[in-house]
């Protein structure tokens, strides 16, 4: 059987990678360039493991102190690994049809009640952890970074902005929001468009917070925040919107998903779906993030959404692909967890805040190497239901600017 030194000999060509064995010996992999990692192995079995299934080994390893970084820190171990191996397997064969299909068969039926214990996996976690990195708005998704120097408070307004835009609201309407989250989109929509919102969610802490947050901004009587399924619903909307929310989903169900918002939808109505996704075609989940962070999760490719979407009588009137915003996202997210991290280990320990490190740190390094992006797809029941050209988005982002202005001068005096 290969080890885990023979592996990782075969998998690091550039960059550094220094390995101290519990025997004191150590092993250099790569070329000698920059960056430059070093860890020590507290326990063989790890190596051995990695060998079989690296990530979970890895992932395991970290959490479990079974080594620990001593040049670098998690998220320059990830990168390089993760750019290693991407490099490597570009060429490499996906994995075979059939397998694949069995996997996925096991791991993505989300019914109702396995689907609310999947999102109280994660998101029924202290609120305070996710205060800790998130922005003020508490925005759990990929931002939109119009210049490098963006911030994430920026970020995340732009993004709020770029949605509100596509979805062309108009006063009156009534906007459904499938998977919001602790309500942050739901408030900026209702509270800079004339427009009723219906926010569902199946985390009991996040419809907590939501309800209260309506409450505090003065909102509550036109953002309606309500802790069901989106598919136990049967009124109309205007227009529906669902961010970081369709990973959730599950193969098995998106031809269920897409007929519910074909259903829900009035006959002009419009819909985006941000999702993350995969740029290589169909795959599987990672197993460590599969078991330890997101149960039931998976990130489709746009062929596998596609079918479903047809299927459904939904018409596809615009396509964007967000590349490395979420990488940048991630890397923020990451910055503001190590910096509040004392405070998370008073509120968890130690393995929890190691876990979380491993989790944000290889989401950033699948979003720069792995072939990870998001997909805003925006659906409609009539192909006339948005304007022939992209021109009324960037438009509409400027009003919408221009609104947030207006509302911060107003709330100043």
């Amino acid at each position: 059987m290969i080890s885990g030194l023979t592996f990782l000999g075969g998998l690091i060509r550039t960059g550094t990678l220094v390995v101290n064995d519990e025997n004191g010996r150590s092993h250099r992999f790569g070329d000698g360039t920059a960056p430059h990692v070093r860890i020590q192995i507290h326990d063989p079995a790890m190596l051995r493991r990695m060998a079989v299934n690296p990530s979970m080994a890895l992932g395991e390893g970290y959490m479990n102190g079974q080594f620990d970084i001593i040049d670098g820190d998690v998220r320059t171990l990830l990168d390089l690994g993760v750019k290693n191996y991407a490099r490597q397997s570009a060429h490499a064969h996906h994995w075979p049809v059939w397998a694949t299909r069995l996997i996925n068969f096991f791991y993505q039926h989300n019914p109702r009640n396995r689907a609310r214990r999947n999102v109280a996996h994660h998101y029924d976690l202290s609120e305070e952890l996710y205060r800790l990195f998130l922005d003020a708005d508490r925005q759990y998704s990929c931002a939109y970074f119009q210049t490098p120097d963006d911030d994430l408070e920026t970020a995340q307004r732009q993004k709020k902005r770029h949605l509100a835009a596509k979805l062309l609201l108009q006063p009156g309407q009534k906007v459904l929001d499938i998977g919001c989250g602790w309500g942050g989109l739901g408030l900026y929509l209702s509270g800079h468009a004339d427009v009723e919102v219906v926010g569902v969610t199946l985390s009991e802490e996040q419809h907590k917070v939501a309800r209260a947050r309506a409450e505090a901004s003065g909102l509550a009587q036109r953002a309606d925040f309500r802790l069901t399924d989106y598919r136990d619903l049967s009124e109309r909307f205007d227009r529906i919107v669902s961010v970081g929310m369709f990973e959730h989903v599950g193969l098995k169900h998106y031809d269920e998903y897409f007929r519910k918002v074909y259903d829900l939808l009035t006959d002009d109505g419009v819909a985006v779906v941000h999702t993350i996704g995969r740029t290589d075609g169909p795959g599987v989940t990672n197993s460590w993030i599969r078991k330890y962070i997101f149960p039931g999760g998976y990130v489709p490719a746009l062929s596998e959404m596609m079918p479903a979407i047809e299927r459904a009588g939904l018409v596809v009137t615009d396509v964007e692909i967000l590349r490395l915003h979420y990488a940048e996202t991630l890397k923020h997210w990451y910055e503001r967890f190590m910096e509040h991290r004392k405070e998370v280990l008073a509120l968890y320990d130690e393995r929890f805040c190691r876990m979380w490190e491993f989790y944000l740190a290889g989401c950033e390094a699948s979003f720069r190497h792995w072939g990870q992006v998001v997909f805003q797809v925006q659906l409609a029941r009539r192909q006339d239901a948005v304007p022939l050209t992209r021109d009324y988005i960037t438009d509409t982002e400027r009003e919408w600017a221009a609104r947030e202005r207006r509302h911060e001068l107003h709330v100043a005096c």
